[in-house]
């Protein structure tokens, strides 16, 4: 009876995943078709793939946007179907029909604002928050995305990151030529950066701690020092180097950014010639943090 009971609980929490993830999809979807519709496509801004190809159809061809990302992408999801699997492809799916109807029924409204500057500026955070509803909602609205899963299917060692960027310069470039305006390609650049930071913030906060590694003859005073005055501790590991053939402790410490500085000073002061790597870390689970 217990093991029935599972099941069940089992499939009610699959059930009830799968239909947030789905309403997740609509509502990022509407998000960001607010970003292209109320401030983007008005002032002639692209934020790259699929969306940067039909602002350019939109202008020179009437052809509503939302209609022509949907046109653009029924050949993708059909050649991606394979790749990214049943539930992804059918959330997806989801996200990109709600995305072409939200983008065509708000383009019935006038434009928040007419200031490009302005434009690409919150046009580009309100994409992001969109964006990275879908992404949470482990979703997509195509485009870009399908044509690296697709371009990584025959070719495994290219990088997702770069085909996209390569992509959105390539569909920037088409959209300053097309409308003949270089102040399109910067507008565009600045809204396709706010756009990835703000999925960046979203995902992974702004508070990042930092991770700290000290290379030092006196390694364990270092560590002692760090842990009574700063209250923070640090892992030893040994290591040797390459050059001199000797064996050292490297310290290893994560701490907030407001403590790096007194760590730093410790160390220098503990040991001048210190040598000293800090760098940020995204995420941190474990006891003093998260």
């Amino acid at each position: 009876m217990d093991i029935v009971n599972e099941k069940n609980i089992e499939k009610n929490e699959r059930i009830r995943r799968a239909i947030l993830e789905i309403l997740g999809s609509i509502l990022g979807a509407l998000v960001m078709a607010i970003g292209v519709s109320l401030f983007l496509l008005p002032n002639q801004l692209s934020s790259g793939g699929v969306s940067g190809i039909a602002t350019i159809t939109y202008y020179l061809l009437n052809i509503p946007m939302g209609t022509m990302i949907l046109i653009v992408n029924i050949p993708l999801f059909a050649l991606a179907i394979f790749k990214i699997g049943k539930y992804f492809f059918v959330k997806s799916l989801i996200g990109t029909a709600s995305l072409s109807f939200f983008i065509d029924f708000l383009d019935r409204f006038k434009p928040l604002t007419n200031d490009r500057f302005l434009a690409c500026v919150y046009g580009g955070i309100i994409l992001g928050i969109g964006t990275a509803i879908l992404l949470k909602s482990n979703s997509s609205t195509g485009g870009s995305d399908l044509v690296s899963y697709i371009a990584k299917k025959y070719k495994p060692a290219l990088q997702s990151g770069n085909i996209i960027m390569i992509i959105d310069i390539v569909i920037v470039t088409l959209n300053m030529i097309a409308f003949r305006e270089i102040e399109i390609g910067l507008y565009s650049a600045i809204a396709i950066y706010l756009m990835g930071k703000v999925i960046d913030i979203l995902f992974e906060g702004i508070d990042f701690t930092k991770l700290i590694i000290i290379i030092s003859d006196k390694s364990e005073i270092i560590a002692k020092e760090i842990e009574e005055k700063v209250e923070r501790g640090a892992t030893g590991l040994y290591g040797k180097g390459m050059y001199t053939h000797k064996q050292k402790l490297v310290l290893m410490c994560v701490a907030p950014r407001n403590e790096v500085a007194r760590i730093k000073i410790i160390s220098r002061k503990i040991d001048p010639r210190s040598f000293i790597i800090i760098t940020n870390s995204r995420e941190v689970v474990g006891q003093g943090f998260k």
